[in-house]
């Protein structure tokens, strides 16, 4: 299907690929000396061929849309592991998108390896983790962007691609789910493990299950992830894996009622890159007011997740309060 045909209404959806905000509720680390559950050992990584990567071309002015439609719901997809110059080359589909739509010239992941740039995107923070262990190693205070939401009356969800049970903390040896890359998990207090019980749910496939019905419903969340499996993100599996996966799953996404209404925006980014372009991610907004743009602002996951907070009136949570507002760089209402 042609992406013109996919397009019904004003609903705005921005997708970041990413090979992977600071306010007054600064949320610490649990550096107790709990023993953790032991990680289960990332697989070898399927990195980039293409040893460089130009650096991002001159910015374009970004013209505002005449009429803008208000955002009111946000869909963050993440992919894994590879600069803007192999997520281009290797994802057709989502080249396409960030043609026809946005994407952001200069955005960044924070860290390497997964978990600290997934927690930034959820708690405007690295916490200064660097490494992937699991929940019961850190056990994180203070709210997540989840849950400043569900605090709003509002609903966000986690869709994560074959996991077996609600919040599910803990991944078998040779599980396709990883813990790594559902960063509510990570924020332990009574109240964020409950909003997760709840809602940090089975995806489900394209045909059938939470996301599906969500989506034909139009019902999807005021802040959603949608977290593939390894080999879907492109961690495990070359990209083209990736770029099927992202074919088959927006194709209703983009005809359904919630991007037909205009207020739902879609962010596809990478966790990170391959260490071959300065932990530079491809990033695409994709959104009908959106047309051909590259956003010359320089990003960074802080700003998805300031975003998040300011959809929601929150403030944005701890180092993501000093990050560029999204919604401006993109020239949308919220």
């Amino acid at each position: 299907m042609a992406l013109a045909g996919l397009i019904r209404g004003g609903i705005v959806t921005l997708v970041i690929a990413t090979a992977v905000a600071c306010g007054g509720h600064t949320a610490r680390q649990d550096t107790s000396s709990q023993p953790s559950s032991a990680p289960t050992t990332p697989r070898k990584e399927v990195i980039s061929k293409d040893d460089t990567c130009p650096p991002a071309p001159p910015a374009e002015p970004v013209p505002p849309s005449p009429h803008p439609g208000k955002v009111t719901k946000i869909l963050l997809v993440v992919l894994e592991n590879k600069n803007p110059c192999a997520s281009t080359k290797g994802m057709p589909y989502l080249a396409a998108l960030a043609d026809k739509y946005a994407k952001a010239g200069l955005y960044y992941a924070m860290a390497h390896p997964s978990l600290p740039n997934y927690l930034s995107l959820a708690g405007g923070s690295t916490f200064g983790i660097r490494d992937d262990r699991s929940p019961a190693a850190h056990k994180l205070t203070g709210p997540s962007v989840f849950g400043q939401v569900l605090e709003a009356g509002e609903i966000a969800k986690t869709y994560a691609e074959d996991m077996k049970s609600n919040c599910q903390l803990e991944q078998g040896k040779n599980d396709p789910y990883a813990v790594r890359h559902n960063p509510w998990l990570y924020f332990a207090s009574d109240t964020e493990r409950q909003g997760c019980q709840q809602y940090d749910v089975p995806a489900g496939t394209v045909t059938e299950g939470e996301f599906h019905d969500d989506v034909a419903n139009g019902t999807l969340p005021t802040f959603g992830l949608l977290a593939p499996n390894l080999c879907d993100d492109a961690h495990d599996c070359p990209l083209g894996s990736a770029n099927t996966w992202l074919t088959k799953w927006f194709a209703p996404l983009l005809a359904g009622p919630d991007f037909a209404s205009g207020h739902l925006l879609v962010l596809i980014t990478f966790d990170e890159d391959d260490k071959h372009a300065g932990n530079r991610v491809l990033t695409v907004a994709v959104n009908p007011s959106l047309h051909h743009l590259v956003i010359g602002t320089r990003l960074d996951h802080l700003a998805t997740s300031k975003a998040v907070s300011t959809l929601v009136s929150a403030p944005p949570l701890r180092e993501a309060a000093k990050a560029p507002d999204l919604f401006t760089a993109l020239g949308l209402a919220h």
